[in-house]
């Protein structure tokens, strides 16, 4: 996501740092690439000149141009007006602070992701938050929109009021709720239905449902993709219901961003939730800061940890620990930590929010380097016998052919794997000299992100130029055996 916003702030803020003194045209200039970007990454254009406005104002003072890095200055002015735009440092999370059931109405326009939102958050609040959730589809308008919200409350598993054809959608919502009170549901979750534009109708109905609900959280499902549609749809939304906040969906893939990032101006009300996938788990709740920190380049080292944290087994980790503690590393080792990395959202959004690698990721994009590689060798090493993948030298000349054609792939691209796991092995060898994982991390500084996930050893590592995820800083760069 901010893919194009990122690369075009990302090279006027490395003009920017690379002078020594700063003077108040080079910020002004600099401030009008900005705010061209930001027009064009499909921000609404009120919103552009009050950020424009309030940041140059910070930028062309005293304080900041007569500083030793006035380049690093300006860029944390635009780091904190960035965050402020996006709704402050404070995270938004859900307020369930009422009697049981609370209750959470999700509305937007047809075609939006509603319904599969519904899901998603059901599925975050039962899982991260031990919550008992009904869903409720009251969209009699879409053929099929009740059936695909049970199917998907089966996926996520999550309890879904029973299909009654010929109701309306106020009487679904007042049998969802008397259904939750005999359940003792803590959070009720009334999907309501969408148009293919905002009507009086919608809006009617909307308002009835609300009436009979009153719903502690009001969420506005928004396509990121539809830009400045999304915009406008927000302030129509924003001026006839009640909203509390908005999940924008489908951020992942939407390389400008410019609906997320005016919506907090537009309808006064914060972001909390993103889309970031079509999997029913890829809803993450929306950090202004974070957020910030991704599209000026900065990475965002606390959702790298958590998604290590919700990707990485405990017992595996520590078992990879263990072996390594010992100098060892087969290729079962090695496959396990590819895994990790699809787990995590594969090279490119790791690379996304490690600091400062977004010319590492550029370069693995520029040398066909992508999560494709990442399955093909995990069949490469899922065709070897398990004798091969825990004794990788008995792999002579036959035997790697076999490998190639039980895998779909070459020799070259077996020689490549087995080059890999000798470098770590090596490694792994040398850890083990150190002291082991220990000894690494009083090498590397104590706490890191070692700490955050057990038995990982040093931390995240680099990707183009550090090694795999817990591999520590001595891993082998992958970008020399992911290319093809």
């Amino acid at each position: 996501m901010f893919d194009t916003l990122s690369d075009r702030l990302g090279s006027v803020f490395d003009r920017l740092k690379g002078r020594g003194a700063l003077k108040e045209q080079d910020v002004r200039d600099a401030m009008r690439e900005v705010r061209v970007a930001l027009l064009e990454a499909d921000v609404a254009l009120p919103v552009v000149r009050r950020f424009i406005d309030d940041v140059t104002e910070k930028a062309v003072g005293q304080n900041v141009l007569r500083s030793v890095t006035p380049g690093q200055q300006v860029i944390k002015i635009v780091n904190d007006a960035l965050v402020e735009m996006l709704g402050g440092t404070e995270v938004p999370g859900l307020d369930l602070n009422a009697a049981p059931p609370v209750v959470i109405m999700m509305v937007g326009l047809q075609g939006s992701g509603k319904t599969t939102s519904t899901a998603k958050l059901g599925k975050m609040l039962r899982e991260k938050q031990g919550k008992k959730v009904l869903m409720a589809s009251l969209d009699v308008n879409r053929p099929a929109a009740q059936e695909q919200l049970a199917v998907l409350g089966e996926q996520v598993g999550v309890a879904t009021l029973p299909i009654v054809a010929g109701q309306t959608p106020t009487a679904i919502a007042e049998r969802a709720i008397a259904s939750a009170k005999l359940q003792a549901v803590d959070v009720l979750l009334l999907d309501t239905a969408g148009r293919l534009h905002v009507d009086a109708a919608l809006m009617e109905e909307m308002k009835a449902v609300a009436a009979i609900s009153r719903p502690k959280e009001t969420l506005l499902v928004v396509d990121s993709l539809t830009g400045q549609d999304a915009v406008n749809v927000a302030q129509s939304f924003a001026g006839e219901v009640d909203l509390t906040g908005v999940i924008v969906t489908r951020m992942d893939g939407d390389a400008r961003g410019g609906a997320a990032l005016s919506m907090r101006a537009v309808t006064g009300k914060p972001i909390k939730f993103a889309g970031m996938g079509e999997k029913l788990d890829a809803l993450e709740v929306f950090d202004p800061s974070r957020v910030a920190g991704r599209i000026l380049g900065m990475g965002d080292i606390v959702s790298l940890v958590e998604k290590a944290a919700q990707a990485v087994e405990v017992e595996d980790a520590e078992k990879l620990a263990a072996r390594m503690a010992k100098g060892q590393f087969d290729l079962n080792d090695l496959r396990s930590q590819l895994r990790q990395m699809q787990k995590m959202g594969g090279l490119g959004m790791l690379a996304g929010m490690i600091p400062g690698m977004k010319k590492a990721q550029q370069a693995m994009a520029s040398s066909g380097v992508n999560d494709r590689t990442l399955l093909r060798m995990d069949a490469i090493i899922g065709a070897m016998t398990p004798k091969e993948r825990a004794k990788p030298e008995l792999l002579n000349a036959k035997r790697k052919i076999r490998v190639a054609n039980g895998s779909g792939t070459t020799v070259q691209d077996v020689n490549k794997v087995l080059k890999m796991h000798q470098e770590m092995e090596r490694a792994m060898k040398q850890i083990k000299k150190m002291g082991g994982l220990k000894g690494l991390a009083a090498l590397f500084g104590k706490g890191g992100l070692g700490g955050a996930m057990p038995g990982l050893g040093g931390g995240m590592g680099g990707l183009g130029g550090g090694g795999l995820p817990g591999l520590g800083g001595g891993a082998p760069d992958l970008s020399k055996f992911l290319k093809k």
